[in-house]
Protein backbone atom coordinates (compact mmCIF):
# COMPACT_ATOMS: atom_id res chain seq x y z
CA UNK A 1 0.00 0.00 0.00
CA UNK A 2 0.83 3.65 -0.34
CA UNK A 3 -0.47 5.55 2.69
CA UNK A 4 -1.07 9.29 3.07
CA UNK A 5 -1.08 10.54 6.67
CA UNK A 6 -2.78 13.89 7.27
CA UNK A 7 -1.35 16.14 9.97
CA UNK A 8 1.90 17.52 11.27
CA UNK A 9 2.24 16.71 14.97
CA UNK A 10 3.70 14.07 17.25
CA UNK A 11 0.76 11.75 16.73
CA UNK A 12 1.25 11.85 12.97
CA UNK A 13 5.00 11.29 13.31
CA UNK A 14 4.33 8.20 15.44
CA UNK A 15 1.72 6.89 12.99
CA UNK A 16 4.00 7.48 9.98
CA UNK A 17 6.93 5.81 11.78
CA UNK A 18 4.79 2.74 12.53
CA UNK A 19 3.18 2.59 9.09
CA UNK A 20 6.58 2.82 7.38
CA UNK A 21 7.61 -0.37 9.21
CA UNK A 22 4.44 -2.28 8.27
CA UNK A 23 4.95 -5.25 5.91
CA UNK A 24 1.94 -4.22 3.83
CA UNK A 25 3.26 -0.69 3.17
CA UNK A 26 5.48 0.32 0.28
CA UNK A 27 5.48 4.08 0.83
CA UNK A 28 4.22 6.67 3.34
CA UNK A 29 3.74 10.38 2.65
CA UNK A 30 2.58 12.98 5.16
CA UNK A 31 0.85 16.31 4.68
CA UNK A 32 1.99 18.76 5.90
CA UNK A 33 4.40 16.95 8.24
CA UNK A 34 7.21 18.53 10.26
CA UNK A 35 11.00 18.47 10.53
CA UNK A 36 11.09 15.03 12.13
CA UNK A 37 8.64 13.48 9.71
CA UNK A 38 10.63 14.98 6.84
CA UNK A 39 13.63 12.97 8.00
CA UNK A 40 11.54 9.79 7.84
CA UNK A 41 9.52 10.16 4.65
CA UNK A 42 8.20 12.63 2.09
CA UNK A 43 6.07 15.61 3.11
CA UNK A 44 3.51 17.49 1.02
CA UNK A 45 2.79 21.20 1.27
CA UNK A 46 -0.95 20.86 1.85
CA UNK A 47 -2.48 22.04 5.12
CA UNK A 48 -4.46 19.58 7.22
CA UNK A 49 -7.59 21.75 6.93
CA UNK A 50 -7.46 22.06 3.13
CA UNK A 51 -10.05 19.43 2.21
CA UNK A 52 -10.03 19.93 -1.60
CA UNK A 53 -6.22 20.13 -1.59
CA UNK A 54 -5.89 16.89 0.35
CA UNK A 55 -8.31 15.03 -1.92
CA UNK A 56 -6.33 16.24 -4.93
CA UNK A 57 -3.07 15.22 -3.26
CA UNK A 58 -4.41 11.75 -2.47
CA UNK A 59 -5.39 11.33 -6.11
CA UNK A 60 -2.06 12.62 -7.39
CA UNK A 61 -0.11 10.39 -5.01
CA UNK A 62 -2.38 7.44 -5.84
CA UNK A 63 -2.80 6.74 -2.15
CA UNK A 64 -4.46 3.44 -1.31
CA UNK A 65 -5.33 4.65 2.20
CA UNK A 66 -5.54 8.06 3.87
CA UNK A 67 -5.08 8.17 7.65
CA UNK A 68 -6.41 11.38 9.19
CA UNK A 69 -4.61 12.42 12.36
CA UNK A 70 -6.23 15.63 13.70
CA UNK A 71 -9.88 16.24 14.43
CA UNK A 72 -10.38 19.48 12.48
CA UNK A 73 -10.28 18.00 8.95
CA UNK A 74 -12.69 15.29 10.07
CA UNK A 75 -15.20 17.88 11.31
CA UNK A 76 -14.73 19.66 7.95
CA UNK A 77 -15.76 16.53 6.06
CA UNK A 78 -12.42 15.24 4.75
CA UNK A 79 -13.38 11.58 5.17
CA UNK A 80 -16.63 12.15 3.26
CA UNK A 81 -14.79 13.88 0.42
CA UNK A 82 -12.18 11.12 0.15
CA UNK A 83 -14.76 8.35 0.13
CA UNK A 84 -16.75 10.20 -2.51
CA UNK A 85 -13.58 10.21 -4.60
CA UNK A 86 -13.22 6.45 -4.16
CA UNK A 87 -10.27 6.64 -1.75
CA UNK A 88 -10.23 4.56 1.45
CA UNK A 89 -10.02 6.76 4.54
CA UNK A 90 -9.39 5.91 8.16
CA UNK A 91 -11.50 8.50 9.96
CA UNK A 92 -15.19 9.14 10.62
CA UNK A 93 -17.62 11.14 8.52
CA UNK A 94 -18.37 14.76 9.33
CA UNK A 95 -21.66 13.70 10.94
CA UNK A 96 -19.97 11.08 13.13
CA UNK A 97 -17.15 13.49 14.04
CA UNK A 98 -19.73 15.47 16.03
CA UNK A 99 -18.85 13.16 18.93
CA UNK A 100 -15.77 15.35 19.34
CA UNK A 101 -16.79 18.45 17.43
CA UNK A 102 -19.66 19.17 19.82
CA UNK A 103 -19.42 18.43 23.54
CA UNK A 104 -23.16 19.01 23.83
CA UNK A 105 -23.93 16.47 21.11
CA UNK A 106 -21.66 13.95 22.82
CA UNK A 107 -23.19 14.42 26.25
CA UNK A 108 -26.74 14.24 24.92
CA UNK A 109 -25.81 11.13 22.91
CA UNK A 110 -24.45 9.48 26.06
CA UNK A 111 -27.66 10.32 27.91
CA UNK A 112 -29.86 8.99 25.08
CA UNK A 113 -28.03 5.68 25.02
CA UNK A 114 -27.61 5.35 28.78
CA UNK A 115 -23.84 5.21 28.61
CA UNK A 116 -22.45 6.25 32.02
CA UNK A 117 -21.18 9.83 32.22
CA UNK A 118 -21.21 12.81 34.59
CA UNK A 119 -24.44 14.75 35.22
CA UNK A 120 -24.53 17.88 33.05
CA UNK A 121 -26.45 20.83 31.66
CA UNK A 122 -25.83 22.87 28.50
CA UNK A 123 -26.01 26.68 28.28
CA UNK A 124 -25.76 29.52 25.78
CA UNK A 125 -26.64 32.24 28.30
CA UNK A 126 -24.10 33.33 30.92
CA UNK A 127 -26.62 34.39 33.57
CA UNK A 128 -28.36 31.02 33.44
CA UNK A 129 -25.02 29.20 33.60
CA UNK A 130 -23.92 31.30 36.57
CA UNK A 131 -27.10 30.51 38.50
CA UNK A 132 -26.70 26.81 37.80
CA UNK A 133 -23.04 26.76 38.86
CA UNK A 134 -23.86 28.56 42.12
CA UNK A 135 -26.42 25.86 42.98
CA UNK A 136 -23.96 22.99 42.58
CA UNK A 137 -22.73 21.30 45.77
CA UNK A 138 -19.13 21.20 44.45
CA UNK A 139 -17.19 23.15 41.79
CA UNK A 140 -18.11 21.72 38.38
CA UNK A 141 -16.19 21.24 35.13
CA UNK A 142 -16.84 23.81 32.38
CA UNK A 143 -16.31 22.82 28.73
CA UNK A 144 -16.80 24.85 25.58
CA UNK A 145 -18.95 23.05 23.05
CA UNK A 146 -16.64 23.24 20.02
CA UNK A 147 -13.02 22.44 19.20
CA UNK A 148 -10.48 24.41 21.25
CA UNK A 149 -7.19 22.50 20.77
CA UNK A 150 -7.47 20.87 24.18
CA UNK A 151 -7.73 24.22 25.97
CA UNK A 152 -11.50 24.58 26.31
CA UNK A 153 -11.90 22.60 29.53
CA UNK A 154 -11.65 24.07 33.03
CA UNK A 155 -11.65 21.63 35.95
CA UNK A 156 -12.58 24.24 38.52
CA UNK A 157 -11.13 24.27 42.04
CA UNK A 158 -13.72 26.81 43.23
CA UNK A 159 -17.19 27.94 42.26
CA UNK A 160 -15.74 31.33 41.30
CA UNK A 161 -13.27 29.69 38.92
CA UNK A 162 -16.11 27.83 37.20
CA UNK A 163 -18.12 31.05 36.85
CA UNK A 164 -15.08 32.81 35.40
CA UNK A 165 -14.67 30.00 32.84
CA UNK A 166 -18.31 30.34 31.81
CA UNK A 167 -17.93 34.12 31.56
CA UNK A 168 -14.83 33.88 29.34
CA UNK A 169 -16.67 31.59 26.94
CA UNK A 170 -20.19 33.01 26.85
CA UNK A 171 -19.78 36.71 27.64
CA UNK A 172 -16.21 37.51 26.54
CA UNK A 173 -16.20 35.12 23.53
CA UNK A 174 -12.62 34.04 24.23
CA UNK A 175 -13.15 30.88 22.17
CA UNK A 176 -15.17 32.46 19.36
CA UNK A 177 -17.91 30.28 17.97
CA UNK A 178 -16.50 27.20 19.76
CA UNK A 179 -17.52 28.77 23.07
CA UNK A 180 -20.94 30.08 22.07
CA UNK A 181 -22.37 27.17 24.05
CA UNK A 182 -20.91 25.37 27.05
CA UNK A 183 -21.39 22.22 29.08
CA UNK A 184 -21.33 22.44 32.87
CA UNK A 185 -20.89 19.00 34.37
CA UNK A 186 -20.30 17.25 37.66
CA UNK A 187 -16.63 16.95 38.57
CA UNK A 188 -15.91 13.25 38.89
CA UNK A 189 -13.31 11.84 41.26
CA UNK A 190 -11.00 8.97 40.37
CA UNK A 191 -8.25 8.09 37.95
CA UNK A 192 -8.48 8.92 34.25
CA UNK A 193 -7.50 6.51 31.47
CA UNK A 194 -7.67 6.53 27.69
CA UNK A 195 -9.20 3.69 25.68
CA UNK A 196 -8.91 3.97 21.91
CA UNK A 197 -10.68 1.52 19.62
CA UNK A 198 -10.63 0.78 15.91
CA UNK A 199 -14.18 0.88 14.51
CA UNK A 200 -15.60 0.01 11.10
CA UNK A 201 -19.17 1.20 11.59
CA UNK A 202 -20.31 -2.05 13.20
CA UNK A 203 -17.42 -3.69 15.02
CA UNK A 204 -14.99 -2.51 17.68
CA UNK A 205 -11.42 -3.59 18.47
CA UNK A 206 -9.91 -1.83 21.51
CA UNK A 207 -6.22 -0.98 21.53
CA UNK A 208 -4.03 -1.30 24.62
CA UNK A 209 -4.96 0.99 27.50
CA UNK A 210 -2.99 4.20 27.99
CA UNK A 211 -3.00 7.11 30.41
CA UNK A 212 -2.08 10.73 29.74
CA UNK A 213 -1.18 13.76 31.86
CA UNK A 214 -3.12 16.86 30.87
CA UNK A 215 -1.95 19.37 33.49
CA UNK A 216 1.12 21.50 32.82
CA UNK A 217 3.03 20.93 36.06
CA UNK A 218 4.14 18.05 38.26
CA UNK A 219 1.55 16.69 40.64
CA UNK A 220 -1.20 17.44 38.10
CA UNK A 221 -1.08 21.14 38.90
CA UNK A 222 -1.49 24.12 36.61
CA UNK A 223 -3.66 24.64 33.55
CA UNK A 224 -4.93 21.95 31.21
CA UNK A 225 -2.90 21.35 28.07
CA UNK A 226 -3.17 19.19 24.98
CA UNK A 227 -1.16 16.60 26.94
CA UNK A 228 2.24 16.63 28.66
CA UNK A 229 2.93 12.92 28.45
CA UNK A 230 1.43 9.45 28.37
CA UNK A 231 2.22 5.83 29.08
CA UNK A 232 1.00 2.33 28.26
CA UNK A 233 0.01 -0.05 29.73
CA UNK A 234 -1.94 1.67 32.49
CA UNK A 235 -2.14 -0.45 35.66
CA UNK A 236 -5.25 1.49 36.75
CA UNK A 237 -7.17 -0.37 34.02
CA UNK A 238 -5.52 -3.68 33.07
CA UNK A 239 -5.96 -4.80 29.48
CA UNK A 240 -7.98 -7.76 30.80
CA UNK A 241 -10.71 -5.25 31.67
CA UNK A 242 -11.09 -4.10 28.06
CA UNK A 243 -13.93 -6.52 27.16
CA UNK A 244 -16.03 -5.05 29.97
CA UNK A 245 -15.23 -1.48 28.86
CA UNK A 246 -16.10 -2.41 25.30
CA UNK A 247 -19.46 -3.81 26.39
CA UNK A 248 -20.23 -0.83 28.64
CA UNK A 249 -19.04 2.06 26.44
CA UNK A 250 -17.53 1.30 23.04
CA UNK A 251 -20.04 -1.13 21.55
CA UNK A 252 -23.12 0.88 22.65
CA UNK A 253 -21.53 3.99 21.14
CA UNK A 254 -20.95 2.36 17.77
CA UNK A 255 -24.42 0.79 17.79
CA UNK A 256 -25.98 4.09 18.80
CA UNK A 257 -24.21 6.08 16.10
CA UNK A 258 -25.24 3.55 13.45
CA UNK A 259 -28.82 3.64 14.74
CA UNK A 260 -28.85 7.44 14.45
CA UNK A 261 -27.67 7.27 10.85
CA UNK A 262 -24.08 8.32 11.62
CA UNK A 263 -22.06 5.08 11.42
CA UNK A 264 -18.67 5.52 13.07
CA UNK A 265 -15.58 4.22 11.24
CA UNK A 266 -12.17 5.28 12.50
CA UNK A 267 -10.51 5.69 15.90
CA UNK A 268 -12.93 6.16 18.77
CA UNK A 269 -11.18 7.59 21.82
CA UNK A 270 -13.00 7.29 25.13
CA UNK A 271 -11.57 9.31 27.99
CA UNK A 272 -12.77 7.45 31.07
CA UNK A 273 -12.81 8.35 34.76
CA UNK A 274 -12.54 5.29 36.97
CA UNK A 275 -14.84 6.31 39.83
CA UNK A 276 -15.89 4.39 42.93
CA UNK A 277 -19.22 3.78 41.16
CA UNK A 278 -17.56 2.44 38.00
CA UNK A 279 -16.18 3.89 34.74
CA UNK A 280 -17.70 7.13 33.45
CA UNK A 281 -17.13 8.72 30.03
CA UNK A 282 -15.45 12.12 30.36
CA UNK A 283 -15.17 12.81 26.64
CA UNK A 284 -15.00 11.30 23.19
CA UNK A 285 -12.39 12.05 20.57
CA UNK A 286 -12.79 10.82 17.01
CA UNK A 287 -9.11 10.18 16.29
CA UNK A 288 -5.98 8.81 17.90
CA UNK A 289 -4.98 10.61 21.07
CA UNK A 290 -1.91 12.81 21.32
CA UNK A 291 0.38 11.95 23.16
CA UNK A 292 -1.15 8.52 23.86
CA UNK A 293 -0.44 7.43 20.28
CA UNK A 294 3.30 7.92 20.72
CA UNK A 295 3.34 5.43 23.60
CA UNK A 296 0.98 3.00 21.87
CA UNK A 297 2.94 2.95 18.62
CA UNK A 298 6.14 2.05 20.49
CA UNK A 299 4.34 -1.06 21.79
CA UNK A 300 2.46 -1.99 18.60
CA UNK A 301 3.60 -5.36 17.23
CA UNK A 302 1.18 -5.74 14.33
CA UNK A 303 0.72 -4.40 10.81
CA UNK A 304 -0.89 -1.02 11.51
CA UNK A 305 -1.76 -0.34 7.87
CA UNK A 306 -3.57 -3.66 7.58
CA UNK A 307 -5.59 -2.84 10.72
CA UNK A 308 -6.49 0.70 9.63
CA UNK A 309 -7.45 -0.45 6.14
CA UNK A 310 -9.73 -3.10 7.65
CA UNK A 311 -11.47 -0.43 9.72
CA UNK A 312 -11.75 1.90 6.73
CA UNK A 313 -13.33 -0.77 4.53
CA UNK A 314 -15.66 -2.50 7.01
CA UNK A 315 -13.48 -5.59 7.34
CA UNK A 316 -12.52 -5.66 11.02
CA UNK A 317 -14.17 -9.07 11.39
CA UNK A 318 -11.38 -10.53 9.24
CA UNK A 319 -8.51 -8.83 11.07
CA UNK A 320 -6.02 -10.97 12.95
CA UNK A 321 -5.74 -10.32 16.72
CA UNK A 322 -3.58 -7.32 17.52
CA UNK A 323 -0.30 -8.03 19.31
CA UNK A 324 1.49 -5.73 21.74
CA UNK A 325 5.05 -5.74 22.97
CA UNK A 326 5.20 -6.74 26.65
CA UNK A 327 7.36 -3.73 27.56
CA UNK A 328 5.93 -0.46 28.81
CA UNK A 329 6.25 2.78 26.85
CA UNK A 330 6.40 6.31 28.24
CA UNK A 331 6.13 9.53 26.22
CA UNK A 332 7.32 12.79 27.79
CA UNK A 333 6.37 16.00 25.98
CA UNK A 334 9.06 18.69 25.80
CA UNK A 335 7.29 22.04 25.50
CA UNK A 336 8.36 25.55 24.56
CA UNK A 337 8.44 28.59 26.82
CA UNK A 338 4.97 30.10 27.19
CA UNK A 339 3.02 26.91 26.50
CA UNK A 340 0.03 26.42 26.85
CA UNK A 341 -0.29 30.14 26.11
CA UNK A 342 1.59 31.91 23.33
CA UNK A 343 4.64 29.73 22.87
CA UNK A 344 8.03 31.07 21.82
CA UNK A 345 9.10 29.67 18.44
CA UNK A 346 12.12 29.73 16.14
CA UNK A 347 14.65 28.39 18.68
CA UNK A 348 17.27 25.92 17.45
CA UNK A 349 16.88 22.47 19.02
CA UNK A 350 20.08 20.70 20.02
CA UNK A 351 20.72 17.22 21.37
CA UNK A 352 18.59 15.26 18.91
CA UNK A 353 21.56 13.32 17.53
CA UNK A 354 22.58 12.29 21.04
CA UNK A 355 19.12 10.85 21.65
CA UNK A 356 19.15 9.08 18.27
CA UNK A 357 22.07 6.99 19.53
CA UNK A 358 20.12 5.75 22.56
CA UNK A 359 18.51 2.30 22.54
CA UNK A 360 14.71 1.96 22.77
CA UNK A 361 14.10 5.71 22.48
CA UNK A 362 12.31 7.57 19.69
CA UNK A 363 11.74 11.31 19.38
CA UNK A 364 8.42 12.11 17.72
CA UNK A 365 8.40 15.70 16.51
CA UNK A 366 5.32 17.81 17.17
CA UNK A 367 6.09 21.52 16.81
CA UNK A 368 9.23 21.62 14.66
CA UNK A 369 10.37 22.86 11.27
CA UNK A 370 13.65 23.45 9.45
CA UNK A 371 14.98 26.98 9.09
CA UNK A 372 16.80 28.42 6.05
CA UNK A 373 20.05 26.91 7.32
CA UNK A 374 18.46 23.47 7.57
CA UNK A 375 18.48 23.46 11.37
CA UNK A 376 15.58 21.96 13.34
CA UNK A 377 13.80 24.77 15.21
CA UNK A 378 10.69 25.05 17.38
CA UNK A 379 7.41 25.95 15.68
CA UNK A 380 4.77 25.24 18.30
CA UNK A 381 3.99 24.80 21.97
CA UNK A 382 4.42 21.05 22.25
CA UNK A 383 7.76 20.54 20.52
CA UNK A 384 8.84 16.92 20.98
CA UNK A 385 7.42 13.66 22.32
CA UNK A 386 10.40 11.80 23.75
CA UNK A 387 9.24 8.18 23.97
CA UNK A 388 11.01 5.20 25.48
CA UNK A 389 10.48 1.49 26.12
CA UNK A 390 11.34 -0.27 29.37
CA UNK A 391 10.66 -3.46 31.29
CA UNK A 392 7.99 -1.56 33.23
CA UNK A 393 6.65 2.00 33.42
CA UNK A 394 9.37 3.00 35.89
CA UNK A 395 12.17 1.82 33.63
CA UNK A 396 10.62 3.40 30.54
CA UNK A 397 10.07 6.69 32.37
CA UNK A 398 13.67 6.79 33.59
CA UNK A 399 14.95 6.23 30.06
CA UNK A 400 12.63 8.92 28.65
CA UNK A 401 13.73 11.42 31.30
CA UNK A 402 17.37 10.67 30.56
CA UNK A 403 16.69 11.44 26.90
CA UNK A 404 14.77 14.63 27.70
CA UNK A 405 17.74 15.93 29.65
CA UNK A 406 19.74 15.91 26.40
CA UNK A 407 17.27 18.25 24.62
CA UNK A 408 18.48 21.82 24.55
CA UNK A 409 16.66 24.95 23.46
CA UNK A 410 15.79 28.14 25.38
CA UNK A 411 12.81 27.67 27.69
CA UNK A 412 12.46 23.91 27.14
CA UNK A 413 10.38 22.37 29.90
CA UNK A 414 8.75 19.04 30.65
CA UNK A 415 7.15 17.16 33.51
CA UNK A 416 9.41 14.91 35.58
CA UNK A 417 6.56 12.78 36.94
CA UNK A 418 5.01 11.19 33.86
CA UNK A 419 3.79 7.74 34.90
CA UNK A 420 4.08 8.48 38.62
CA UNK A 421 0.87 6.68 39.62
CA UNK A 422 1.80 3.57 37.67
CA UNK A 423 5.32 3.63 39.10
CA UNK A 424 3.92 3.84 42.63
CA UNK A 425 1.76 0.80 41.92
CA UNK A 426 4.76 -1.09 40.51
CA UNK A 427 6.86 -0.33 43.58
CA UNK A 428 4.05 -1.41 45.89
CA UNK A 429 3.72 -4.71 44.04
CA UNK A 430 7.48 -5.26 44.14
CA UNK A 431 7.72 -4.53 47.87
Amino acid sequence: MKVLVVGGGGREHALAWTLARAPSVQEVVVSPGNAGIGGLTGCLAVRADDVPGLVAAAREERADLVVVGPELPLTLGLADALRAAGIACFGPSRAAAALEGSKIFAKQFLARHRIPTAAFEAFDDFAAAERYIERQPAPPVVKVDGLASGKGVVVAATTGEAIDAARRALREARFGGAGARIVVEEQLQGEEVSVIALCDGERVIPLAVSQDHKRLHEGDAGPNTGGMGAYSPAPALPDEALPAISELVLEPTVRGMAGEGKPFAGALYAGLMLTAAGPRVLEFNVRFGDPETQALMMRADFDLAEALMAAATGELARLRPLRWRPEAAVCVVVAAAGYPGDAHTGDVIEGLQEIAEMDDVEVFHAGTRRDLQGRVVTSGGRVLGVTALGADVGAAAARAQDACARVRFPGAHWRRDIGARAIARERKEQA
